[in-house]
């Protein structure tokens, strides 16, 4: 599931620039959604934001660290702030909010907020590379009393 949207980049000193933007949902991994800036690149930056954290960040401050979250007005619309921060430096977007909106309550209806977990089908052997299938001579034998 996606939502595009037109993002605006906040920029000091100057009128804010437009960001196309993609918000994506997967239900492989349903606590995450990607956010796709289609900033005229050949390569599209990608963040991975956590759908709790942008749920949050509708109604309060939320986030910590690199990415942060907080609803706020903006030429008289209500938008969500998103602060992205990295190494290369950091980052300040207005979303619009009824776009998010949408977008959030469409995930919530595919994978109901609490429970991600049962939604997600880890092989936790396949992802650490382990091979713990036992061969039959391997597998524990019942004692038999006589």
């Amino acid at each position: 599931m996606a939502c595009e949207t037109i993002l605006r980049l906040v920029v000091p000193d100057a009128p804010p620039l437009p960001v196309p933007a993609e918000f994506r949902y997967r239900t492989t991994d349903p606590y995450a959604v990607e956010a796709i800036f289609h900033t005229g690149q050949s390569e599209h930056p990608t963040w991975v934001l956590g759908r709790e954290i942008i749920t949050a960040g509708m109604r309060t401050h939320a986030g910590a660290g690199d990415v942060k979250v907080w609803p706020s007005m903006s030429s008289g619309t209500k938008t969500i702030c998103i602060s992205l921060s990295s190494p290369e430096g950091t980052a300040l977007l207005e979303a619009p909010r009824a776009a998010l909106q949408s977008f959030l309550r469409r995930t919530n209806q595919l994978i109901p907020p609490g429970t991600e977990n049962e939604h997600i089908n880890l092989d936790v052997d396949k992802v650490f590379g382990l091979n713990t299938a036992r061969t039959e001579e391997e597998q524990p034998q019942a004692k038999t009393e006589q």
